[in-house]
């Protein structure tokens, strides 16, 4: 990290002329075009819709020219769809100019494999010594071919999911409102809802990237879908992040539900009572991410499924779903991964497996949330200052009693509460995560937290 840049193996991100300029984004673009060089000297390029995209498009291909490598430019689109163009085109790799949930004066590159998943261990490290070394950089380049089918084939392939009973649920006429934060996700989740026989009434459904509030679909930052689903009688509300990765929920009361039960709603779509019957041959095992909700555990429990949590990061996620021969995974933050698609989190996959699952029972959000038990999350953020080793230890002694898993910081865990710190990948500071069965108890595990890392 330099400043606000924060550089991982899968990609670089930072703010807009302060740490991340065009001249950055070409030398990260160059490096990763030398490593996908090795692979096929071809790269798909997609972005979101913030208003640097398009100078830092321009950068990035540059850079892969450079390094020798032709381009695909797929335009403003979800990531998920530049991941699948990637594997479309037998690429060797992919770039997403995005930066996701961030605000926005944030952007940023995410490196994508050949295999549509997000660069991580050994190849990620590869592109960053490359970076270090400064790629010779002699190539020539040429202007790109446009792709402009991304998005229909992306739709294309949600709909013909044998996991969706399409028929169903256009019989059940859902009136979804819809919130895409003005990012790339109006366009792409407006057509799916209404190939899925939905009226659809949406705010912020514009792809000019002035977000009008904070991005990450967070029941705080999403009052007006609230208002809108109060207002207009909808059957539920959906909330999307910049770059169409994530989905997050508002029941027909106008509640949002947490962005946890997004992915246990697909748990119960892909392998409940009534799933489709191809997946009963594949090994019954959720992977999800050491900060995700109970909520999900339950999901998967009551569907004979075990579950196996991976470090925080969707590449962490999307690899041991592939490892495993997983049918359904994905994050707490409202990010679904279904390979049966590709392996990705990917908004409107989520936003279709929602909707089956509903269609399916026929219950409504808010009877569905109450069908399981309740538990409360609650995060909090602290600058990165403190020795976290020594916050670890701390916390240890503190608890002695608590099962413990360091894959990713500290999780500690009991039968119905979790507390997970840890550094996080795409700011600047220390995440505390809580959760247990009352609000004032997760508050009180984030309490003790914060003030170990204040003392260490």
């Amino acid at each position: 990290m330099t400043g606000t840049l924060m550089v991982g193996v899968s990609g670089i991100r930072g703010l807009v002329d302060r740490d991340l300029t065009p001249e950055i984004v070409r030398r990260y673009a160059t490096a990763f075009g030398t490593w996908a060089r090795e692979h096929r000297p071809l790269v798909v390029v997609g972005r979101d819709s913030r208003a640097s995209g398009p100078r830092f498009a321009e950068a990035v291909l540059a850079g892969l020219g450079a390094a020798g490598c032709k381009s695909i430019d797929v335009g403003l689109v979800p990531t998920p769809t530049v991941q699948l163009a990637v594997t479309y085109h037998g690429a060797g790799g992919g770039i997403a100019i995005t930066a996701s949930h961030n605000p926005i004066e944030w952007n940023a590159l995410k490196f994508i494999g050949p295999d549509g998943i997000f660069l991580d261990g050994e190849s990620g490290a590869r592109v960053l010594d490359l970076v270090a070394r400064g790629p010779d950089g002699r190539g020539v380049m040429s202007p790109p071919t446009v792709d402009p089918g991304a998005v229909e084939r992306h739709l294309a392939g949600v709909l013909a999911l044998t996991a969706l009973d399409v028929e169903r649920m256009r019989a059940r006429h859902f009136r979804v409102a819809l919130d895409a934060v003005r990012g790339a996700g109006g366009p792409v989740m407006r057509a799916l809802l209404e190939r899925l026989g939905c009226a659809v009434v949406g705010i912020n459904l514009e792809t000019d990237g002035a977000f009008p509030r904070a991005p990450e679909p967070v029941p705080e930052n999403l009052g007006d879908l609230a208002a809108l689903v109060r207002r207009s009688g909808a059957d539920l509300g959906m909330a999307v992040d910049p770059d169409v990765d994530r989905l997050a929920i508002v029941d027909e009361r106008g509640t949002a539900i947490g962005e946890d039960y997004t992915l246990a709603f697909a748990v119960r779509a892909v392998l409940g009572d009534g799933a489709a019957p191809s997946t009963a041959a594949v090994r019954r095992v959720v992977v999800c991410n050491l900060s995700t909700s109970l909520v999900v555990a339950d999901a998967a429990r009551e569907c004979g499924a075990e579950v196996v949590r991976t470090p925080v990061g969707e590449a962490h996620v999307a690899r041991a779903i592939t490892e495993l021969g997983a049918p359904i995974g994905g994050e707490g933050n409202g990010g679904v991964i279904y390979p049966a698609l590709h392996a990705g989190r990917d908004a409107p996959v989520a936003g279709a497996l929602i909707l089956e699952f509903l269609a399916r029972g026929g219950a409504q959000v808010s009877e569905a949330v109450a069908m399981a038990p309740r538990y409360a999350i609650v995060k909090a953020k602290v600058p990165r200052g403190a020795d976290l080793d020594q916050v670890y230890r701390a916390l240890k002694r503190r608890f002695p009693e608590a099962a413990t898993d360091e894959q990713d910081g500290l999780r500690l865990g009991w039968r119905d509460r979790w507390l997970h710190v840890r550094p996080s990948n795409t700011e600047p500071i220390i995440r505390l995560i809580a959760e247990a069965p009352g609000a004032d108890l997760a508050q009180e595990l984030i309490e003790e937290g914060r003030r170990l890392c204040a003392a260490s």
